[in-house]
Formats: structure tokens, C-alpha cells, sequence
């Protein structure tokens, strides 16, 4: 059964990322809500990790390429112990180290990102090296679903294929909407899962917002080739006046808002 802990951890995170976005007045917070699950688990029950030694060598890396979701990695790095959580008031003020995309200047982020298409190539990078060197180690890309129609992602799933990259795990947060619109019509990445295929990954598709199904997923990746987990989400889940609005993408909530969305964070299960 799903571990009380990681749903406490989503409830929690998401709360915080809410709260930071509302007071810095800041965007992607719909965004944050999709992939709370998934860091939660990734953080709860999965990624080794040392947050007093941020740099231990052995630690897994965490590559989160969609960097505009940056305050619920915040957010859950500080409940994981790599700073204080009153840090997190700062976020997106003059002069922060908490900027409105993720920064690598703050403890347990690997990799500054927010221009998309960057996160997988790099992460290839990282997994290719671990393999070379036969390292007990592996390598987590959280992606978009809109920053699939960038090129340098798709040069990086035949590389990563090709090369057999088993230490590489790719996580797509599939919530289905993007900047401008919904990914269907902005550009059309389905048949999503035969593409990965094709390109040599093994492919699991599930709920995102299922922790057991991501707790078995991320437990029961390839042996002997990438994996490719495709979350279906819901881009503001949690909150049912952000859920599947893409006005969430960029708006910031009122006062009012936070104290309703907090609200019904709190009644989850």
C-alpha cells in the first residue's frame, strides 16, 4: 500500500509551492501541482541522496528539465533537509538564490534549467558515465510534455537508446497542457508511448498521481535500456478551480485562493 509518508509529502509540498508563489506573485504553479507526486515519491521513497552531503559521489542525481516548476522542487529539497524551510519565503525576491526558474546555486539541484529541451540531453551525459565506469548510481530527467517538441530532447531518446543507457530514467509529466494551449493543439505527440518504443526505451505508462504505481515503477526499471515512465496528469491537481485551466500556467493565486486551495490540499487523501 502506498506509504502514508510520500502523500504526507505531496499535501505538504504542495502547500509550500502555493504559499511561494502566491507571495512572490510568481507563475507555474498549476504546473508545480502536477508533479508533486512524482517528487514526492522520487524523494520519499526512491532517490538515494544525502542532503548533508549534497555532493556525496554516490548520490542518484535528480535532473527536473521543466525548471519553471522550480518551487515544488524548492519545496520538497527543504523537507528533505537541504536547508532551512524558512529560505523558502525568499523565493522569487530580488536577490534570492530562489529564482522563478531552478538554480543550481541552491543545495540539491543538479542543474540550472527553465530553457526547455536541455535537462535530457544532459542527463544522457551523466547516465553515459555511469555506465562507462559500471557505478551503482542512477539518473531521474523530469520533463514536460510541451518541451517534447523541442528537437534536442528527441536527438537525446535516440542517443540514449542507442547507447543502452540503463542508469537513465525519464519521467514525463503528461498533464497535457502547455503554454499556449493544450499539447493536442499546440502539436500532437501522440502515439506518445510507440515513439519512446521505437527509439528503444522500455516504456511504463501509469497515473502520475498514483504513488504505488510510481513506487513500482521506479523500483522495477530496465536492466539493459532506458526507461521512459509517462505520468498522466492533471496540471493543477488538488485544487479543482486550477485543475485542467491553463490560465494556471502563469497566473499567481489571491489571497482568497490560497486560503481555498490550501483548504482543499488538506483534504486529499
Amino acid at each position: 500500500m502506498v506509504s502514508h509518508s510520500t502523500q504526507l509529502l505531496a499535501r505538504t509540498i504542495r502547500i509550500h509551492a502555493l504559499a511561494m508563489v502566491h507571495k512572490a506573485n510568481a507563475s507555474h504553479i498549476g504546473s508545480c501541482l502536477s508533479m508533486a507526486d512524482m517528487v514526492a515519491v522520487l524523494y520519499g521513497d526512491i532517490v538515494r541522496h544525502d542532503p548533508k552531503n549534497p555532493q556525496w559521489p554516490q548520490r542518484d542525481r535528480v535532473i527536473v528539465s521543466k525548471g519553471h516548476a522550480c518551487a515544488i522542487m524548492y519545496a520538497v529539497l527543504a523537507e528533505a533537509g537541504y536547508f532551512d524551510m524558512k529560505l523558502l519565503e525568499s523565493y522569487g525576491a530580488n536577490g534570492t538564490i530562489f529564482q522563478g526558474h531552478l538554480s543550481h546555486h541552491v543545495a540539491g539541484v543538479e542543474l540550472s534549467t527553465g530553457s526547455l529541451g536541455h535537462g535530457l540531453p544532459v542527463a544522457c551525459g551523466l547516465a553515459m558515465a555511469i555506465k562507462r565506469e559500471q557505478r551503482h548510481q542512477r539518473i531521474f530527467a523530469i520533463l514536460s510534455d510541451g518541451e517534447l517538441d523541442e528537437g534536442s530532447n528527441w536527438e537525446a531518446i535516440l542517443f540514449a537508446g542507442h547507447q543502452k543507457l540503463y542508469p537513465l530514467v525519464a519521467l514525463i509529466d503528461y498533464n497535457k497542457i502547455q503554454s499556449f494551449g493544450t499539447v493536442s493543439e499546440v502539436l500532437e505527440l501522440e502515439p506518445l508511448a510507440d515513439k519512446w518504443r521505437a527509439c528503444h526505451w522500455h516504456v511504463v505508462e501509469l497515473d502520475g498521481h498514483d504513488h504505488d504505481a510510481l513506487k513500482l515503477a521506479l523500483q522495477n526499471t530496465h536492466s539493459s535500456m532506458p526507461t521512459v515512465i509517462i505520468a498522466h496528469t492533471v496540471k493543477g491537481k488538488g485544487v479543482r478551480f486550477m485543475e485542467n485551466a491553463l490560465q494556471w500556467h502563469y497566473k499567481s493565486p489571491s489571497a482568497e485562493q490560497l486560503q481555498q486551495a490550501i483548504v482543499e490540499i488538506e483534504a486529499m487523501p
